[in-house]
């Protein structure tokens, strides 16, 4: 398989130990999929942080937010008859999903787009209600219309739901619920009208009929959205076989709107590919690669809390440049450049399902 990324030779830009947890008495397991911003004059990401309280031989323990935005500490002993814990990110009890960690959306900044660090007086994002209780996930970012759209994954017993909050300063937040209904996730906003709509893609799933797709919507103002169209399936045999999603919003080049997307095949490898659409109806494909442009190689990628995971919602561009910062092995942050000419040029036109 291709990979034409060029990878930072800092990477991992960001570990575990590098941030300090948000609450005494919990550890930060992970570092995941920011979304990535430009403000300041600074590159800012808004990082998926996943805690948990120190795990012992006997017990399993997991946080969730309480309704009134506490944190509250679940215990199971791991012997439980009624637990089922095969899966290092989701545990079933008594018939119920939880997962084995609670995140929020941490922000840091950088002068030069690799060292990292936590500005003061901004404060971290984190699950609002009953439909966040099980935390906040992998952000997009857009800028429209002079404010930041952030588009994340809202999680509880209810369900997989797209939140929707807007900012102007990254102090202060209108919350605009829940954008897409559960089962949905991997939203991301384009940062342009087109012919007076805003559009979106995003990833309804179903585990009966049809699979993990990539769809499309429009809105006339932001908030709702209709228009559901299926864009892009996964592929049998080939590395996006299992599951697809989008990655930051879409890239606007001369020959259309690329998108940088994930795949993932039934061995829970993610890779990154892109597709091409139309620039006049993006609900259009007129382009796909064929092979992935990255791959998880190098020993962050393919180890770590979920190996062999390479995952982007977030990127800066600059000309020809694309900068992508990406969660490795569901563990670290890092940093890779790809060229936009390259990614056009491994497109295959007519081909995209």
């Amino acid at each position: 398989m291709q990979d034409i990324a060029k990878r930072f030779s800092q990477n991992p830009l960001l570990s575990p130990k590098d941030l300090k947890a948000s609450t005494d008495g919990l550890e930060i397991t992970c570092l995941l999929n920011p979304g990535v911003f430009t403000f300041k004059n600074k590159t800012w990401l808004l990082i998926r942080v996943a805690e948990r309280p120190v795990q012992s031989d006997t017990i399993i323990s997991f946080p969730v937010l309480t309704a009134n935005g506490e944190t509250e500490i679940i215990e199971i002993q791991k012997d439980d008859p009624d637990l089922i814990a095969t899966d290092a990110r989701v545990i079933n009890y008594k018939g119920i999903d939880y997962l084995t960690t609670l995140s929020h959306l941490r922000l840091v900044c950088s002068d030069d787009g690799i060292h990292f660090y936590e500005p003061q007086g901004y404060s971290s994002l984190v699950g609002e209600g009953m439909l966040q209780s099980f935390g906040i996930e992998d952000c997009r970012v857009a800028f429209l219309e002079n404010k930041y759209w952030l588009t994340f994954t809202a999680v509880s017993s209810n369900g997989v739901g797209v939140g929707l909050r807007t900012t102007t300063d990254w102090k202060s937040f209108e919350s605009h619920g829940m954008m897409l209904p559960p089962h949905n996730k991997d939203c991301a906003i384009f940062a342009e009208k087109i012919k007076g709509l805003y559009y979106c893609l995003h990833r309804p799933s179903s585990v009966d009929i049809g699979g993990n797709f990539i769809w499309i919507a429009s809105s006339p103002d932001g908030i709702h959205w209709g228009n559901h169209q299926c864009i892009i399936k996964t592929r049998n045999s080939l590395w996006d076989s299992a599951r697809v999603g989008a990655g930051a919003a879409p890239i606007k080049t001369e020959k259309g709107w690329l998108e940088i997307y994930h795949g993932a095949n039934e061995q829970h490898q993610y890779c990154l590919g892109a597709f091409l659409m139309d620039i006049k109806d993006p609900y259009k494909v007129i382009a796909r690669t064929e092979q992935p442009i990255m791959v998880p190689t190098a020993a962050y990628e393919t180890s770590g809390f979920f190996g062999n995971v390479v995952f982007t919602n977030g990127h800066i561009v600059d000309g020809d440049t694309v900068t992508i910062y990406y969660g490795a092995s569901d563990e670290f942050v890092c940093g890779a450049k790809f060229s936009i000419k390259e990614i056009l040029s491994l497109l295959i036109f007519n081909h995209a399902e």
